[in-house]
């Protein structure tokens, strides 16, 4: 038995970090990565789109929520988009596509939404707060993939 163990341990070396996070007896502290903004390419600023109906932006922010570019948002943000998004008011709808469209690092919404760092108060409203909660997840659901986007 401690021989499969052992090739346990010796394979989650390349698995992603939620995985083994999940299988750690560790406590899961960790400290944020800093990024030498200096050394990024220039991203062309997010321009938000005016003539576009509630609808499109509803189903343009589905979209943009499971594609991400890092596995924790799209699962954390597909989920929450899957969950909300279908009630959110206009003002809430503009809000949470400023909230990912915005920043210029998405690893900054992961740490506002998970509390590794303070909320910027352009973000700080419903929505994030919302997010925090879902994030929490105080039902305990497992969120190991992108919901089906049937279901939306």
């Amino acid at each position: 038995m401690s021989i499969y163990i052992t090739k346990l341990v010796k394979i989650s070396r390349y698995l992603p970090l939620t995985f083994r996070t999940l299988c750690s007896s560790k406590p899961h502290e960790f400290e944020p990565l800093e990024a030498d903004d200096s050394k990024m390419p220039p991203i062309p600023q997010y321009e938000i789109k005016k003539d576009e109906s509630i609808d499109q932006k509803k189903a343009r922010l589905l979209y943009q929520s499971r594609k991400r570019g890092m596995l924790e948002n799209c699962l954390l943000l597909s989920t929450f988009a899957a969950k909300y998004l279908k009630d959110m008011t206009v003002e809430e709808t503009e809000q949470y596509d400023k909230l990912i469209n915005l920043p210029p690092n998405d690893w900054d919404i992961y740490y506002w939404a998970t509390g590794h760092k303070p909320v910027p108060s352009e973000f700080d409203n419903k929505i994030m707060k919302l997010l925090k909660e879902h994030v929490s997840n105080k039902d305990k659901e497992q969120r190991y993939q992108q919901p089906d986007l049937h279901d939306n």
